[in-house]
């Protein structure tokens, strides 16, 4: 899709649909804000209370997410207990992790949904989690704790949903948005979006249209090595497009039928991530320390990322039950370049025997070519019993069964420029082995058309699926919950591999196989109307699977060694289970004037997926090594002080740690092992806190709120090895503003975001051998004109 004349369309929707405007809904009046609104959930595969759900779920409404300035996934984190995530610079690079199960190897251990769509896939080093914009949703929910009952593997640590607003059969709406703002140390952004919702055929068929186009300034500078002079600046700007179609068909009172589909593509032409000094790698100015938001890289890092999922529901009531059934594909698409020359250059010139030629070839560019492709295809059946009535059957009850085909292919190409021509330019052969060290691996065509490097992994998953649970309510205060899930999964993996690093032409095939059930229980009892307390037990686990075979050249044979590892722990890695216990309570208290929400877990994790770093050449594998607890708690608070005063409150405790030394992840200076008994897993925060208000006021005679939110990440270990760069990552504060005013047909509001300007390195990703710099975005001030007809 272009960027540009989907971003003037959008514009040009802003202006055109301003003389339709009708007047907007004023701001609640004071009588209507006595009490806090009621919030309603559908992480249990049926519309509830969020109170009456025996587990930790937060919901955020879409409004809440723009009204509190939460964009993406690190923001949505920071406003979460106990949530975090990690990143490798950027959008679509990162991983999230909720209660301490954080692992970068394997598969993902947070499930993330789109509406009903499962975008979870294996961590794989080439990309990260698919990030779709917070853009005409109903709310997003976020499901603490195992989710394997209902939502399968992957949700070992939560689940993220994503649930759009869905087409209005009885109104014709619309809402349009243009936003523009200026980013500290970069420059200016801007946004449009346009909403459109039309009834075809009144109570019968609707259509609802929405599309968003943006881009979003860079702030990293690139520098030359030789001169450190700025040779381009912002370098890391993103534009954006997204596309959301959806309909509704109700055929009668009891069956309907929505079609869907979400498009996004989004550009960036680098990384999020810089500097610190010049790359030790480099052959000018080497370590030499670098103004603030700099990079000293020589190949630049842009990204290609597409999401495309089409899905159809059909919703029926059967009369003893609702059938839901859906089926959808999920199709990801993100080429993206790494510069390699820290990886590939330097390695190779440290095996060059001719010291003219290893003088040459260990400064030349390089870089790492990965194209990632995912297409997912799943459907999923369910019934869920009518709802609990007093006096009626004590049971009530979901079913369902679920199977899913997932393609994954990552195609990896490392080419050296110029290797070739450093040799000849010396007069000398290549392939000569005089001209290399002993052992160093090289053979005739090890180089052709200066390729270092080529792999083309192919994973084929299948995974089928039954899950049910069942709710027995001994009394309207008092319900058990039992639940099981049993899975069967496959994954046919094939690799190509070529060149110096592969070893030369191969092909690799591995099969693997598994299945799981996992259980859940859970005991509820309202206490009196306003107050429920609940227990629960509950399994979690991921799927294994094939990694890419290991080239046997020298510097791996010493690094296994090392790790009293042979190359046949390398060829897989197998599933691994936790299991999470957790009480809690949810409260409504003061007369509906205050929400509070208190929980208490411990987990249990064994046969945990690890990444092992063999760091001579730069390659890694997976495994299963180590066991792990987490015990932690978390409250949110909510309270309507006035009628035009709120806060809202959050905070978390996470102890994550190992329950075991762990030799196999490498052994420190010391002779002792790099991760040991009572270590921190990586990426887990010790604790996190966040407290907003929004007062209510007239201003210029004129409705107005204001709205302040501060929020407090705690320190944590970003990786497993002591003195690494990323091994303490420190705790940091932000601070995001606005104040918003409604002109009958329209809203103006003003907003400061990261309001002190925060430069603390939050953390620092190995990224192709090279520690980066990854920041908070720089302050950003900016302004909003909104309308709705």
């Amino acid at each position: 899709m272009n960027f540009k004349p989907t971003l003037i369309a959008t514009a040009a929707m802003t202006v055109l649909a301003a003389p339709a405007l009708a007047q907007q809904a004023a701001a609640p009046t004071a009588e209507s804000r006595q009490q806090l609104e009621t919030v309603v959930v559908t992480s249990q595969k049926r519309v509830e209370d969020a109170r009456k759900v025996p587990l930790s779920v937060t919901a955020i409404g879409g409004e809440a997410l723009k009204e509190g300035q939460i964009l993406d996934f690190a923001d949505l984190t920071r406003n979460l207990p106990n949530v975090s995530f990690s990143s490798q610079g950027g959008a679509g690079l990162s991983t999230i992790e909720i209660r301490g199960v954080s692992s970068q190897a394997g598969s993902a251990t947070v499930g993330v949904y789109l509406d009903d769509v499962s975008l979870t896939t294996r961590n794989l080093y080439s990309q990260g989690t698919a990030e779709p914009r917070f853009f005409d949703l109903e709310r997003v929910e976020v499901l603490r704790g195992p989710q394997g009952t209902l939502y399968g593997a992957g949700s070992m640590g939560g689940t993220l949903r994503f649930i759009s607003k869905q087409p209005d059969l009885k109104r014709f709406t619309g809402d349009v948005l243009a936003e523009v703002s200026s980013t500290s140390h970069g420059g200016m952004n801007y946004m449009a979006q346009g909403v459109l919702n039309v009834p075809l055929q009144q109570g019968v068929a609707a259509l609802r249209i929405g599309v968003q186009a943006g881009h979003d300034a860079g702030y990293i500078d690139q520098v030359s090595p030789k001169t450190l002079q700025v040779i381009d600046k912002g370098i890391n700007d993103v534009d954006w497009t997204v596309l959301k179609l959806s309909a509704k068909f109700q055929f009668n009172k009891d069956w309907s039928l929505t079609p869907a589909l979400f498009y996004q593509h989004s550009k960036s032409k680098d990384i999020d991530a810089s500097y610190l000094n010049v790359g030790s790698y480099q052959e000018f100015n080497a370590d030499k320390p670098l103004a603030l938001f700099q990079t000293s890289k020589i190949m630049r890092e842009p990204g290609d990322d597409k999401l495309t999922v089409p899905s159809l529901t059909l919703n029926g009531d059967l009369g003893f039950a609702d059938f839901t059934a859906i089926v959808n594909t999920y199709q990801r698409k993100f080429n993206r370049t790494q510069d390699g020359t820290s990886i590939n250059s330097s390695y190779i010139g440290s095996l060059i025997a001719n010291p003219a030629v290893a003088n040459i070839v260990t400064y030349l560019p390089s870089a790492v070519y990965l194209d990632n492709k995912i297409d997912q295809k799943s459907i999923e059946l369910r019934l869920a019993s009518k709802d609990y009535q007093a006096g009626g059957t004590p049971i009530t009850w979901v079913a369902g069964i679920y199977a899913a085909s997932t393609k994954t292919d990552v195609a990896d190409n490392e080419p050296v420029f110029g290797i070739t021509q450093a040799f000849t330019k010396n007069g000398v052969n290549i392939y000569d082995a005089h001209q290399w060290v002993d052992d160093s691996g090289i053979y005739t065509g090890a180089f052709a058309n200066d390729n270092s490097y080529f792999s083309a992994r192919h994973y084929n998953t299948k995974q089928k699926s039954v899950f049910g649970e069942l709710t027995y309510h001994f009394s309207k205060s008092l319900r058990l919950t039992a639940g099981m899930r049993y899975l069967k999964s496959s994954e046919d993996f094939k690799r190509e591999g070529d060149f110096f690093f592969a070893g030369g032409p191969s092909t690799t095939a591995i099969d693997t196989k598994a299945n799981k059930s996992t259980p859940r229980f859970a005991l509820t009892w309202d206490m009196d109307a306003d107050t429920s307390l609940y227990a629960n037990v509950a399994d979690g686990f991921r799927l294994g699977g094939a990694n890419r075979p290991i080239p046997a050249i020298a510097a791996n044979i010493s690094d296994l060694a090392k790790l009293g590892m042979t190359f046949a722990q390398t060829a897989a890695f197998g599933p691994d289970s936790l299991r999470s216990y957790e009480v809690g309570s949810k409260s409504r208290l003061m007369g509906g004037k205050v929400m509070l929400n208190l929980a208490a877990y411990h987990i249990d994790w064994k046969n945990i997926q690890q990444d092992v770093y063999l760091p001579t050449a730069g390659f890694d594998f997976e495994t299963n090594v180590g066991k792990a607890k987490s015990d932690g708690v978390e409250f949110e608070l909510k309270a309507r002080i006035t009628p035009d005063f709120t806060i809202s409150s959050g905070g978390g405790y996470n102890k994550a740690v190992f329950a075991e030394d762990v030799p196999s992840l490498g052994m420190g200076d010391d002779g002792l092992p790099n991760v040991r008994k009572g270590d921190s897993i990586q990426g887990v925060p010790k604790y996190s806190f966040k407290l907003g208000g929004e007062y209510l006021f007239k201003a210029f005679g004129f409705d107005s709120v204001a709205r302040l939110n501060t929020q407090w990440t705690g320190a944590s270990h970003g990786s497993l090895v002591r003195g690494e760069p990323d091994y303490d990552r420190p705790a940091y504060m932000t601070v995001d503003a606005s104040w918003g005013i409604n002109f009958d047909k329209w809203d103006l509001n003003f907003s400061i975001k990261n309001a002190g300007n925060n430069h603390k390195v939050l953390q620092q990703p190995n990224i192709q051998s090279v520690r980066q710099a990854y920041y908070m975005k720089p302050r950003t001030i900016g302004v909003s004109l909104s309308g709705t007809f």
